[in-house]
């Protein structure tokens, strides 16, 4: 069988989103329980700052700025970066924060030859670079191509063609897996096969993607 990869985005692909995890932020953080009430693709009816993100009105990065300003005035914290916050809320137990359906995914297609690679906006920018070395599962992976440092962002047809060449594979031996639609089209527009994930139903994202990889 041709070589073939799995290629996915960190923030609620692979780690649970922050809307996931309010109550092990709040008790990280010292808040009262139900302090943080803003839930993105949850509720969106009730966020309308996810809504203007998804809208195109604001950047992804933009919402989580703000959310970070938020949260460090309820604390009385001096935040002046998203991994600031991630730490304060994460970094005592960042694999509490890890889907076992990914586990699951990638000892499943690493047992079947694929290959890894974790294609991220902000996976440094968001979570701090000290937050991997408590991951020692990233250490399987082939390739992780991070915007914090090459400041492509998906979906710029670069940043695709930015971990394809990193794994030496065409696009269509590729499926991508992220949970924004944008980049879903983005990796479609260069030719991998694309997995839209819903944060709400991880383990149909990754069925999903294994049964594309053809396992």
């Amino acid at each position: 069988m041709a070589e073939r990869a799995l290629v996915l985005d960190f923030g609620g692909v692979i780690s649970r989103t922050l809307f996931e995890t309010h109550d092990l932020t709040e008790a990280a953080l010292g808040l009262a329980s139900g302090s943080l009430t803003w839930r993105g693709p949850f509720e969106p009816q009730t966020d309308p700052l996810w809504r203007a993100m998804q809208a195109d009105e604001i950047s992804e990065r933009d919402y989580w700025r703000q959310r970070t300003q938020e949260v460090a005035a309820l604390v009385g914290r001096d935040w002046s970066e998203m991994s600031d916050f991630v730490r304060a809320a994460r970094g005592a137990s960042p694999a509490d924060v890890i889907r076992p359906e990914f586990l699951a995914a990638i000892d499943k297609a690493e047992a079947a030859g694929c290959r890894l690679a974790i294609l991220s906006n902000e996976l440094d920018l968001f979570y701090g670079a000290d937050f991997r070395e408590k991951l020692p599962f990233l250490r399987r992976f082939d390739a992780v191509i991070d915007a914090t440092y090459t400041k492509i962002l998906k979906p710029d047809p670069r940043a695709y063609h930015g971990v394809l060449e990193a794994l030496d594979l065409p696009a269509e031996a590729c499926v991508f897996v992220d949970d924004q639609l944008r980049n879903i089209r983005g990796a479609e527009a260069v030719g991998m096969i694309p997995v839209h994930f819903d944060v709400q139903s991880p383990a149909q994202g990754y069925a999903t993607a294994l049964r594309l990889l053809g396992l």
